[in-house]
């Protein structure tokens, strides 16, 4: 039938694709739709993280300092109601049992108005005063100042263990005077509780804040309690309260110097006894001062986002209630990733167990789309066999474990045997044509110009009487496949044999623009085929056989003949009356080919002929010129003409054209110049005697 469209594409691959096509996206969506979704609730919980961490880290920093106040208004407040209380070392234990308090605590003290000082503080062991090592065990140590009649104030130490022990004492000129430190001025200025800004802690070398409170007595200070804790013990503080592993945490000053960090680094220097606090944007890491940067200035909130180095951030900076007695910033910047770290592993987790399933998935489908396709793919391989009918190498057989294929198999090769079977008795070119057109078996023809070819053996009747029966049905079946095979060779139709005979035709059903050179190089593989073949059976002890082949080009009538019970496809018409006397007529002049000149017209240019005579034909009244064909151009190097054959073929057009002119004598003069260079010329021969006979 004819195939107006030819699909081109594979079972097995286009399962996988449609498979690939159907699961692949929608797994993409899945992940995509997850994605999505865990993202902005990571993100929306990252941010009510970051604000509630935001509100609970002001609180903390207040729970630092809130303690430390109300403990200042106590002992401001005792001072206020016995002032005496302060004025000898019985208040020690008093501000020894404030440091138990916290350990960020680093010193509880007062300072008179009279120049008095008295302090109860904690030291490391590695401590050194006045240029000595405190004694080994030191924790605590009492620390006052006193000033003998007429001389200049002389600084204690009373070392104690942790458990409260003395371990020794110490002692030295000083003139340290609490009223000219700036935690006592501010105090008394502020004339109520007051958080001093970073300073250098006289006695201990550290540095950090104070809280400080005045009391009085009838409206006179006598003196100002003070508490001190560090700026490190607020860096450890607020390090060990942070929303993510990552989250970078700073308490700033209203300039937005750093007073303390998350990360415990150094953002201060102390020189001479001056405390040198570090920009945020001057720290060694880039990103706090990009984020602070990156802050909104047109108010737009605490909270705000922005990207660095590939990775996003929540920032926030918020400043410290007013009632906090200190305009502080809380600075807060975390990784996004911090939050959403845990949906993204989830995220992969999924795409590695959708890819992992899908590629499952597809094994599976490849392995079960093979057992489909693979049966499939060589039913269609020897389906296009039988279509093409080329003879090759026979395909196995093929079986399958799905019974619909299995079926299906089996029926394609009884098809295959069947259409065997069918084009060893039709010609293959109408099997093809039947197997791949529209065209329907029907009786009827139509005409067409092709070549006719008749081919026969010489005194095949006589051989049959002096060779066994077997030994010459091996040969001319020998000699019928030598025909057979250069005919389809050649494209050739085998129309049918007559005994030892055959007649062949190009041109149809397949049109052939060539069908008159094909049928010419067909016969020359047939006469060089018997060559070899006499050659062998000679050498066997065997007679050879000669073989006869007729050539000619008319317009026939080809198509089905017979009944509707049985027909046979064959060409009719005078043309092939002709191509039969043709290959009567090398009998007459002991040729192999005789080609009509219809023949040499269509194909002459190819050939390699000499001329013979003009014959007359049963059925026509003029008479039809003969050509002896002697080889082939283009066909095969064992086609091309040889030498001799050229020259053989020169002087017998010298000796046709002079005959032509019916210049008998030229003509005789020409055969014979053709038997002096070729005595054993057959034409030649059967040309003289009928010019003598003549």
């Amino acid at each position: 039938m004819t195939q107006t469209f030819r699909p081109s594409l594979r079972l097995k691959p286009s399962i996988l694709t449609l498979f690939g096509l159907l699961t692949v996206p929608v797994l993409a969506v899945i992940i995509v739709v997850n994605y999505v979704a865990s993202d902005r609730i990571a993100r929306v919980k990252g941010q009510e993280l970051v604000e509630r961490f935001r509100l609970e880290a002001i609180d903390s920093v207040r729970e630092i300092f809130d303690p430390i106040k109300s403990m200042v208004r106590v002992a401001a407040s005792l001072g206020d109601q016995q002032s005496e209380f302060y004025t000898d070392n019985g208040s020690m234990k008093y501000f020894e049992t404030i440091l138990q308090h916290s350990p960020r605590i680093v010193s509880a003290y007062v300072g008179l108005n009279d120049g008095q000082f008295r302090q109860a503080r904690r030291l490391s062991p590695e401590a050194a005063l006045f240029g000595k090592q405190v004694p080994a065990g030191t924790r605590f140590s009492y620390h006052w100042l006193e000033y003998p009649s007429g001389g200049s104030a002389v600084d204690h130490n009373v070392f104690l263990d942790a458990q409260g022990r003395g371990l020794g004492k110490q002692e030295a000129p000083t003139s340290y005077d609490p009223r000219n430190r700036m935690w006592y001025r501010a105090t008394v200025e502020a004339n109520g509780l007051y958080i001093t800004d970073p300073d250098v802690f006289a006695t201990l070398g550290l540095i950090g804040f104070t809280v400080a409170q005045p009391f009085t007595k009838e409206g006179e200070v006598r003196g100002v309690v003070a508490i001190d804790i560090t700026l490190d013990g607020l860096s450890e503080y607020i390090a060990e309260h942070k929303v993510s592993p990552n989250t970078l945490s700073y308490v700033l000053d209203q300039d937005g110097r750093v007073l303390a960090a998350s990360d415990l680094s150094k953002t201060y220097t102390a020189d001479k006894g001056k405390v040198d606090l570090r920009h945020i944007s001057d720290l060694q890491n880039e990103l706090p001062a990009l984020a602070y940067g990156a802050h909104p200035r047109n108010g737009g909130g605490n909270l705000y986002g922005f990207t660095y180095g590939g990775r996003e951030y929540f920032a926030s900076l918020s400043t410290l209630p007013p009632d906090f007695g200190k305009r502080w910033q809380l600075f807060i910047v975390t990784p996004v990733s911090d939050f959403t770290g845990a949906y993204d592993k989830n995220n992969r987790l999924l795409l590695a167990v959708g890819i992992g399933a899908t590629a499952l998935a597809l094994t599976v489908i490849y392995f079960l789309s093979g057992m489909l396709s693979a049966p499939l793919e060589r039913l269609a391989a020897k389906v296009t066999q039988i279509q093409e009918l080329n003879g090759g190498e026979p395909l196995p057989l093929v079986r399958s474990k799905v019974r619909e294929i299995d079926v299906l198999a089996r029926a394609i090769d009884t098809l295959d045997s069947a259409v065997k079977s069918f084009a060893s008795f039709v010609p293959v070119g109408l099997v093809k044509e039947l197997l791949t057109t529209d065209a329907k078996t029907q009786l009827g023809g139509h005409s067409r110009f092709l070549t006719v070819l008749f081919s026969d053996l010489q005194d095949f009747s006589s051989l049959s009487e002096r060779i066994p029966t077997q030994l010459l049905l091996k040969r001319v079946s020998q000699h019928l496949d030598l025909v057979i095979r250069s005919i389809n060779q050649e494209h050739g139709t085998i129309d049918k044999f007559m005994g030892d005979g055959v007649m062949a035709f190009w041109g149809a059903p397949a049109l052939l623009e060539d069908h008159a050179f094909r049928a010419c190089v067909a016969a020359l593989r047939v006469q060089r085929g018997m060559d070899e073949l006499n050659a062998q059976w000679e050498a066997e002890g065997a007679e050879p056989l000669r073989v006869r082949i007729g050539i000619h080009c008319d317009a026939v009538l080809v198509g089905n003949i017979g009944s509707r019970e049985r027909m046979s496809y064959t060409v009719l018409g005078d043309g092939v009356n002709v191509a039969a006397r043709l290959e009567g007529v090398n009998k007459e002049f002991r040729t192999t080919i005789c080609i009509s000149h219809a023949t040499f017209r269509e194909a002459g240019e190819f050939l390699c002929v000499r001329p013979i005579a003009e014959v007359t034909v049963k059925g026509r009244r003029g008479l039809v010129p003969i050509y002896e064909l002697l080889g082939a151009y283009g066909a095969g190097p064992e086609l091309e003409p040889s030498p001799q054959a050229l020259r053989l073929a020169e002087l017998t057009r010298v000796a046709h054209a002079a005959l032509l002119q019916r210049d008998n004598a030229c003509a005789m003069a020409g055969y014979r110049a053709v038997l002096c260079e070729f005595p054993d010329d057959p034409v030649a021969q059967v040309m003289i005697e009928r010019l003598t006979a003549g």
